[in-house]
């Protein structure tokens, strides 16, 4: 199963800080592997103390289904999905901010973002993925 190593993340997280900065934005970004554990984050200063935990769980839900975690809003209201983030102790979220990265047509990780509306913590999570050269696609 393929996976994102630490430099791919470290170059995740350079591509996110330049869009944090050219955004004006405080918030925090993690980079997790297909199973949706942490493999690097980062805390901008002046970032909430809540949007490391939020950016974790962003990237844990999308990881898990390989899907952007807004994707994920409506299914949120089911009781399967509900029980489901319950049993995750709420290190699964799912609401936008989050995108999933592939490599070669597999789940390897995912990007999620929080601090800025939804829209600008994945137009963060976009930008990391696409300045280190992976793909959100299958």
């Amino acid at each position: 199963m393929p996976t994102i190593n630490l430099a791919e993340a470290e170059g995740v997280l350079a591509g996110c800080k330049a869009k944090i900065a050219e955004m004006g934005v405080k918030m925090s970004v993690s980079v997790t592997d297909g199973r949706g554990d942490l493999v690097a984050m980062i805390k901008t200063d002046g970032a909430s103390w809540r949007t490391p935990y939020i950016s974790r769980g962003k990237a844990v839900a999308s990881a898990t289904f390989g899907t952007p975690s807004g994707e994920l809003e409506e299914r949120s209201r089911s009781p399967v999905f509900q029980a489901f983030t319950v049993m995750q102790e709420g290190h699964f979220i799912m609401s936008q901010g989050a995108l999933p990265v592939y490599k070669d047509g597999e789940i390897a990780g995912a990007v999620g973002a929080s601090g800025g509306n939804s829209q600008e913590d994945e137009d963060v999570a976009r930008a990391g993925i696409v300045a280190a050269g992976l793909s959100m696609t299958a």
